[in-house]
C-alpha cells in the first residue's frame, strides 16, 4: 500500500514512517522541515520504499501533487507547542485546523478515501469524568491547541459525511520514547545538562499525567486501520495509569543520579491551558486486542536514556 504521511520527519512521523517501511509498503513522507529533523529520515532515506517531499501542508497545490497515487494518509504535521499558543493566536488554526482541510481537499482531489488523524487528549479540556472516554461532553476549551484540534477533527468528520471518506481520529495523552524532542521530560533532561544542582518546574509538581511509549502509540493505530470498521473511528490511546510531574522528575533524576532543588513556580497549572489531571479511558482501543508494553515509568526511563545516548537530536533542540 501507499502511505502518504505528513509530518514525516517529526518525532512520531519518523517513527511511523519507519514501521510503515519495516512492513513493506511504500511511503511518501511530507514535512517543511520547520520542527522535524532530517536525521530522524536516515533509516527511511536508505530505503527504496520511502520518498521525500518538502513541503507545507498550508500549500494546496504542492500538498495535492504530492499525494497523487497515495492510498493511505497518516497527517501527523501539526503545530505541538501548547505553552506558547497565545503568543501566536493564528498558528494554531493555520498550521493545525487549516492544514488539515487542506489535506482534506487534496484527498478529495486525489481520490484517497482513508486517513489517520493525531489529535489529542487535551480536546477534553479539565474533564469531569475519570478516566474519560471517547463520547465524553466538551466542556470549555482551554488552549488554542486542544481548540484548533477539535476544529480539525470536525472538519474529518464531515469530509467523511460528505465525501464518503473513512476516518481514524486518535487522541493522545504525552507520547515518549525514542525521537522525543518536545516535552517536560525533554526539558528536565535538557535543564539538568546545565545545572543539576536544580530545577525550575512549571506548576507546583501534583499535576496528574498520562504518557504512553511511541511505539506502543504505532501499534495500537496500526491494529486500529487493520480492525475497526465505522465510517468515522475515535479512540483515546494512552495507558491505564497516570503520575503526578513529581513522580516524573523523581524518575528521571534517580536514573540521572542527581538530586537537585525542586523550584516551583506558576501554581496548580504550569501556563495557560495547562490541564492538571489528564486520564483517559482506552477501553475502546483495548477492546480490539492492544495494550501497552511499557509503563509510564518504565517510558520515561527509555525516553531519557535515548536522549543520554542521541546528542545530535539534543544539540538541534537547544
Amino acid at each position: 500500500m501507499l502511505f502518504f504521511v505528513t509530518g514525516c520527519a517529526g518525532f512520531i512521523g519518523s517513527n511511523v514512517t519507519d514501521r510503515l517501511l519495516a512492513a513493506g509498503h511504500e511511503v511518501v513522507g511530507f514535512d517543511n522541515l520547520s520542527t522535524g529533523l532530517p536525521l530522524f529520515l536516515e533509516g527511511a532515506s536508505r530505503s527504496g520504499h520511502f520518498t521525500f517531499i518538502e513541503g507545507d501542508a498550508l500549500h494546496a497545490a504542492t500538498l495535492t501533487r504530492a499525494m497523487a497515487g497515495a492510498e493511505f494518509v497518516f497527517h501527523l504535521a501539526a503545530n505541538a507547542d501548547v505553552r506558547f499558543g497565545t503568543h501566536h493566536p493564528k498558528k494554531d488554526l493555520e498550521q493545525n485546523t487549516i492544514a488539515t482541510v487542506n489535506v482534506l481537499e487534496a484527498m478529495r482531489l486525489n481520490r484517497v478515501r482513508r486517513i489517520a488523524y493525531a489529535s489529542t487528549g487535551s480536546v477534553y479540556g479539565e474533564a469531569q469524568v475519570f478516566p474519560t472516554p471517547e463520547n465524553a461532553p466538551f466542556p470549555v476549551q482551554t488552549s488554542l491547541y486542544a481548540a484548533s484540534k477539535i476544529s480539525a477533527e470536525a472538519f474529518i468528520e464531515a469530509y467523511c459525511e460528505g465525501f464518503d471518506l473513512q476516518a481514524y481520529i486518535f487522541r493522545f495523552v504525552s507520547i515518549l520514547g525514542e525521537r522525543y524532542t518536545h516535552g517536560h521530560v525533554f526539558d528536565f533532561y535538557k535543564q539538568l545538562q546545565v545545572h543539576p544542582d536544580y530545577l525550575h518546574v512549571l506548576g507546583n509538581g501534583k499535576q496528574r499525567k498520562s504518557y504512553l511509549y511511541v511505539q506502543d502509540c504505532i501499534d495500537a493505530m496500526l491494529l486500529a486501520i487493520a480492525r475497526a470498521p465505522q465510517k468515522i473511528n475515535i479512540f483515546n490511546l494512552g495507558t491505564d495509569e497516570y503520575c503526578e510531574v513529581d513522580d516524573s522528575i523523581g524518575w528521571i533524576c534517580e536514573h540521572l543520579g542527581v538530586k537537585p532543588e525542586r523550584r516551583y513556580q506558576g501554581g496548580e497549572r504550569g501556563w495557560i491551558g495547562d490541564n492538571p489531571f489528564i486520564f483517559l479511558d482506552c477501553s475502546a482501543i483495548r477492546s480490539l486486542g492492544w495494550q501497552p508494553k511499557l509503563t509510564i515509568r518504565e517510558a520515561v526511563i527509555r525516553t531519557v536514556n535515548y536522549l543520554q545516548h542521541a546528542p545530535a537530536a539534543l544539540e538541534a533542540r537547544t
